[in-house]
């Protein structure tokens, strides 16, 4: 059994990265393409298996035509909401 716990920070990042690819009806190939990375790449940042680079982070948000520092904000309001919906 794989007892390796991930990061909730991370997991947070995955959902917001994939809310936002969603509403902009992008699939994880165009996506992929507009950020200069790969398909299986974006797979596996949406399900919080791969811990993006700065640069990374900063291509896909330009990609989605978003802030960098909305969608981090975003993430961490994720984590707050579960943190406090756990207590």
């Amino acid at each position: 059994m794989n007892s390796k716990k991930i990061d909730p920070l991370l997991l947070a990042l995955a959902e917001v990265l994939r809310r936002h690819r969603r509403a902009q009806q992008l699939s994880q190939e165009e996506l992929a393409y507009r950020a200069g990375r790969s398909m299986r790449y974006i797979s596996l940042l949406e399900s919080g298996r791969h811990q993006p680079t700065l640069d990374t982070l900063n291509r896909i948000s330009g990609a989605l035509e978003f802030p960098l520092s909305q969608l981090i904000s975003e993430a961490e309001e994720v984590v707050a909401a579960s943190a406090s919906s756990v207590r």
